[in-house]
């Protein structure tokens, strides 16, 4: 979503990114073109009239789960977002608990009492 009109995203998705992602970005973008949702989000800029880089994942029932905010020459990771979205699809699915630089297959952990003040026993970076 930016405060760019979705004739403008239409173009960018035709000209450039369906060059860099084949067959263009699969999912729609949103025009935010008064700065309204960005406002609520907190990444409108009013004085240039634009949504700095913000990315937020909000679960199902409409709750922020994660954010970052960069600013306009710092890129972002897809692939970091992707991990995240899975560590957060696994952790609402199982109850368990996703370790430091988890991925997918990786050890999780089960919260509780006993894992209080041992994870460094049951875990380590690197663990698979």
């Amino acid at each position: 979503m930016s405060t760019d009109s979705r004739f403008t995203h239409k173009i960018w998705n035709e000209v450039e990114l369906s060059k860099m992602v084949d067959g263009g970005i699969p999912y729609p973008m949103l025009s935010d073109a008064g700065g309204r949702i960005g406002s609520v989000y907190g990444v409108y800029e009013e004085a240039a009239g634009v949504n700095i880089r913000g990315r937020f994942i909000i679960d199902p029932d409409g709750i922020i789960q994660a954010m970052e905010v960069l600013t306009p020459t710092v890129g972002r990771r897809v692939a970091e977002t992707i991990r995240q979205i899975q560590a957060f699809q696994h952790v609402a699915k199982t109850g368990e608990v996703t370790p430091s630089g988890w991925e997918p297959g990786k050890k999780t952990l089960t919260p509780g009492p006993e894992l209080a003040g041992r994870v460094w026993e049951v875990w380590k970076p690197g663990d698979e």
